[in-house]
C-alpha cells in the first residue's frame, strides 16, 4: 500500500533520542513502525480500528 506514511530517517534520528530506554514492563516493540502507524492515522483521520495491518494491532499503535 503505497499511502502509508513513514517517518524518514532524518526524522527518525530527531525523535530516537527522546524514547525511553531500559524500562522494565512490557516488551518494546517497534518504536518507529508505531509513531509512523499514530502519524498516519492522525494525518488521515480515520478510526483506530482501520488502521492498516502493516503498522501493527491497533491497539498497539
Amino acid at each position: 500500500m503505497s499511502s502509508l506514511y513513514w517517518l524518514d530517517d532524518k526524522s527518525w534520528s530527531q525523535i530516537a533520542p527522546l524514547l525511553p530506554r531500559g524500562r522494565r514492563g512490557a516488551r518494546r516493540v517497534d518504536d518507529r513502525r508505531v509513531i509512523s502507524g499514530i502519524m498516519h492515522m492522525l494525518k488521515t483521520g480515520a478510526r483506530w480500528r482501520d488502521c492498516p495491518p502493516e503498522y501493527g494491532p491497533y491497539t498497539t499503535i
